[in-house]
């Protein structure tokens, strides 16, 4: 049976956080391997780095060694104390394992300031010790538990190569895509979502991931009111060989909450192929059949395949009721017209407590894990339907983890195009023939 820890989410992340951004791996917890020093010192010596937490009826203390413990070796040790969400600690310097753990009847010694005795499950400490900890004077705490953890590197050599053989996988895979059934020459997704929640922030970055470098050519605003105001059409050029990708990212004025915003019958002229690049949108009317950016009969080519719904992940908790009811109730028409649709969500990394780390292993993380959850609560997007990526907005260079969430996030709208042309209706003498065999004759 696996042994697992006391500590609590939220407790792990804050000490992986202070110290350096560190996985923690248990080597030993009293409860079931026993409150002795020697069997401590068996499990816990030469790992490296070690963080030992010690659970008392109020708090949770501990120490964190830079090195590994050897036998009748100083490390250099850190003392800390954790209450709620404040952790605080004091530099306790060199010491050996001994000395710390009372092996041995090392008898506590108040220059040292700091003793763990297992054997009796208790701490003792200097006041001082206490007082730089920000503990109430009390020099002695009971030990309810104690655990020692192995400390490595969120991401160690090992998980940047697999970082980065995924990446050149998908982007691999996304080069050499081709759209179901060859029925258009490059998908078109429709970035459809609140003013200022990372749109044209995410055609940026998936340029910056094929070009090899970090480009800005949409402009983004620097606050909730959001830049765009022009439908765009984006097609991008590899940056390998100059050619176009099979995908074309299309960006429009965010939603509103009531008035302003995208007009909900311009959005349906643009799922249609109606509307050209670089129309000006009026947030108080649709376009007019007359314009001269209308187009009076698109193709299955013009077409919006997909429509990817963007979303802060920050925002969620603050969206209004109306935004909700606008977006479900736009998700009802699009289901009705047969129009697939998933969900991004942006700005990850700037959650609390987020890790690079954590980014990798979306699945295990629990506060992204309940934003995927919020989202299916209040939107209704299934789970499957839900990316979430990490935009390029201040960064110079690329970065591997984030490439990998933002290609991922680009397969998961392509697999949803190929469902939309795959699904096409056969209509009035096999319309799906008559839809392929006019694609070929204007050479699409």
């Amino acid at each position: 049976m696996a042994v697992t820890t006391r500590l609590a989410w939220l407790h792990e992340k804050i000490l992986q956080n202070h110290f350096g951004g560190k996985r923690l791996s248990l080597l030993y917890k009293g409860s079931v391997h026993g409150f002795y020093s020697g069997d401590l010192l068996d499990r816990c010596c030469n790992q490296g780095p070690t963080l030992t937490v010690i659970y008392g009826e109020h708090r949770i203390i501990g120490a964190y060694a830079e090195e590994s413990y050897q036998e009748r070796k100083a490390a250099s040790i850190i003392l800390f104390a954790l209450q709620e969400t404040k952790i605080s600690e004091w530099k306790l310097g060199l010491c050996t394992p001994e000395r710390l753990f009372c092996h041995d009847n090392v008898k506590y010694n108040s220059t040292t300031n700091f003793q763990i005795e297992l054997r009796n499950r208790k701490v003792i400490m200097g006041s001082k010790t206490t007082e730089d900890l920000g503990l109430v004077q009390n020099c002695t705490i009971s030990i309810q538990d104690c655990e020692v953890f192995r400390c490595e590197d969120l991401l160690d050599e090992r998980k940047i190569k697999g970082v980065t053989e995924l990446r050149k996988s998908l982007l691999s895979a996304l080069r050499t895509y081709e759209p179901y059934g060859s029925l258009v020459p490059q998908i078109r997704i429709l970035l459809l979502g609140p003013v200022g929640a990372g749109k044209s922030s995410f055609f940026n970055s998936v340029k910056s991931v094929f070009q090899g470098h970090v480009t800005h050519q949409a402009l983004v605003g620097t606050d909730r009111t959001g830049i765009s105001e022009k439908y765009r059409t984006y097609f991008i050029r590899d940056g390998k060989d100059g050619q176009y990708l099979p995908f074309i990212l299309c960006d429009s004025l965010g939603l509103g909450e009531k008035e302003g915003g995208l007009c909900r019958d311009d959005i349906f002229y643009i799922l249609n192929g109606n509307i050209r690049d670089r129309y000006q949108f009026n947030p108080m009317e649709s376009i007019k059949l007359s314009h001269r950016d209308y187009i009076d009969s698109p193709s299955l080519k013009d077409r919006i395949h997909c429509v990817a719904f963007v979303f802060d992940v920050s925002s969620m908790e603050h969206f209004s009721s109306q935004m909700i009811v606008k977006i479900r109730r736009l998700r009802r028409e699009l289901i009705n017209a047969g129009v697939v649709h998933v969900a991004l969500l942006t700005h990850v990394d700037s959650m609390d407590l987020i890790t690079k780390g954590d980014l990798i292993e979306i699945d295990r993380c629990v506060p992204l894990r309940s934003k995927l959850e919020e989202v299916q609560r209040k939107l209704g997007f299934a789970l499957s339907d839900i990316s979430v990526v990490s935009n390029y907005s201040s960064e110079w260079e690329l970065d591997p983890v984030k490439d990998v969430l933002i290609l991922s996030a680009l397969r998961r709208m392509l697999w949803a195009a190929d469902d939309f042309l795959e699904d096409l209706p056969l209509e009035t003498g096999n319309q799906r023939k008559v839809i392929i065999k006019c694609a070929q004759g204007r050479k699409l």
